[in-house]
């Protein structure tokens, strides 16, 4: 209980997150884990395609993207369609089994989360502190 108090003080971190994801039940929790945490909008694909038919008409803040889908071996390839979409700020975050799957440039795009993980560890990452870029940090040590 005091996990889910805590996650819904940063309901103002959370807008749109869009799950692709082809495990209904691990999809439903993670629904789950971000309306309780004060998700403002949360859409659910199960495939790459699917995704891409929402990805067309909705901007989402965040997605969390499985790397295994049923009509993609490559499911962290939407990952670097995202600047071509014109998603450039989309926070993106992997779920797989199989992180090791992942290439090394792919893997950079966002956080990690190896199943099984506790969607609620998620749902915090969505929540912390964006870290400040390069030309932030430049302008801050120049000041």
């Amino acid at each position: 209980m005091a996990a889910t108090s805590s996650l819904r003080g940063k309901q103002s971190r959370i807008g749109h997150v869009l799950i692709v994801e082809d495990d209904p039940l691990l999809a439903m929790a993670l629904e789950d884990a971000l309306r309780e945490g004060g998700a403002a909008r949360v859409t659910t694909c199960p495939t790459v395609a699917c995704s891409m038919e929402v990805l067309e008409r909705e901007q989402p803040d965040t997605i969390i993207l499985d790397v295994h889908l049923a009509d993609a071996e490559d499911g962290w390839a939407l990952a670097e369609l995202l600047p071509q979409l014109g998603l450039r700020k989309v926070q993106v975050l992997f779920s797989t089994g199989s992180p090791e799957m992942i290439p090394e440039e792919i893997a950079a795009l966002g956080s990690i989360f190896k199943k099984p993980y506790d969607p609620a560890k998620l749902v915090e990452a969505i929540c912390a502190p964006v870290k400040p870029g390069l030309f932030a940090r430049l302008r801050g040590a120049l000041s």
